[in-house]
C-alpha cells in the first residue's frame, strides 16, 4: 500500500486520486488559519517555489479538528492563504484527521510515521498539554496531534518522515531536497 492508493476531494469537492501524483515528492500537510503555526505557509510556499520544477508537491488540507482554528469555508480558507500568503500549492477539501472520520489518508499517514513527541522545553510542553486535552475524544484515533504536522513522502509513494508543527522548518527543507536527490 502507499500514498497512491488514496482518494481525496479537492477544494470543489472533486475526486482526486493520488496516484495523479506518482514520481513526486510530497509533503502532505494538515493546516489552518488561525493557528500559532500558521506562518509556516510561508516558508511552505518557499519551499514550493524552490522544488517544484525538481517534482514537488505540497498537498494542503485544511483541519478545524484543533481548537476550531480552521472555522471558514473551503473559498475561505483558499482566499486567506492566497492573499495573506501567496500560496500556489494544491489545497484540498476541508478535513477531519482524527477520530471516527478521520480521513483514511491521515490514518495511513500516521501509522506509517506514529507521533514520537514534540520536543522538549516549555513551549513543546504547552503544546503537548493543549494537544493530549484537545486528543482526548479521539482515544486510539488520536492519529494526528496539532495543526501543521507534515508528511514527506517519496516518489514511490513511502512515507519516510514525520514532522510535528514544533519541528524546524529548515529541518523540512533539507529533508525535501534530500528526498528529491534520491
Amino acid at each position: 500500500m502507499s500514498v497512491y492508493d488514496f482518494t481525496v476531494k479537492d477544494r470543489k469537492g472533486n475526486e482526486i486520486n493520488l496516484s495523479e501524483y506518482a514520481g513526486k515528492v510530497l509533503l502532505i500537510v494538515n493546516t489552518a488559519t488561525g493557528c500559532g503555526f500558521t506562518p509556516h505557509y510561508e516558508p511552505l510556499e518557499a519551499m514550493y517555489k524552490e522544488f517544484k520544477e525538481q517534482g514537488f508537491e505540497i498537498l494542503d488540507f485544511p483541519c478545524n479538528q484543533f481548537a476550531n482554528q480552521a472555522p471558514g469555508s473551503e473559498d475561505e480558507i483558499h482566499e486567506f492563504c492566497t492573499v495573506k500568503f501567496g500560496t500556489e500549492f494544491p489545497q484540498f477539501a476541508k478535513i477531519d484527521v482524527n477520530g471516527e472520520t478521520a480521513l483514511p489518508l491521515f490514518a495511513y499517514l500516521a501509522t506509517e510515521k506514529p507521533f514520537e513527541g514534540f520536543g522538549s522545553g516549555l513551549k513543546f510542553a504547552m503544546l503537548k498539554k493543549f494537544s493530549n486535552m484537545n486528543n482526548k475524544t479521539f482515544g486510539d484515533k488520536a492519529y494526528i496531534k496539532w495543526n501543521f504536522t507534515k508528511f514527506l513522502v517519496n516518489r514511490q509513494g513511502e512515507v519516510v518522515a514525520r514532522f510535528e508543527p514544533t519541528a524546524d522548518m529548515e529541518d523540512v527543507r533539507k529533508a525535501v531536497a534530500e528526498e528529491l536527490k534520491k
